[in-house]
């Protein structure tokens, strides 16, 4: 997949993030400007070391140091499966109109 259609999914999804993160990640509470969740991708105990920041989308698990730029990289890490197919993805699920024909 183009770069150019990455980038422009995750500016995009930023409207729509906390639908995304609601839907991906649900259970999560906000604190300040992040929404705070469980990592679903390993036993975590307590919600606190995966936070996403509300404004840019850039997130992290500071147990594990996974991070990420933005909500395209956040799906991708999430699913397992690379950014084309996570921008597709968010496409496909939120109408985002960054995928032509």
């Amino acid at each position: 997949m183009n770069n150019d259609i990455i980038k422009n999914t995750a500016a995009h999804s930023l409207n729509n993030l906390q639908q995304i993160l609601n839907d991906f990640l649900p259970g999560g509470i906000i604190k300040g400007n992040e929404y705070v969740v469980r990592n679903p991708k390993r036993e975590d105990k307590g919600e606190g070391s995966l936070k996403i920041n509300l404004q840019s989308g850039k997130w992290g698990d500071f147990a594990t140091n996974d991070i990420g730029g933005d909500p395209v990289s956040l799906i991708a890490y999430l699913e397992g499966v690379s950014q084309g197919d996570a921008a597709k993805k968010l496409n496909e699920k939120y109408n985002l109109s960054c995928i032509s024909g």
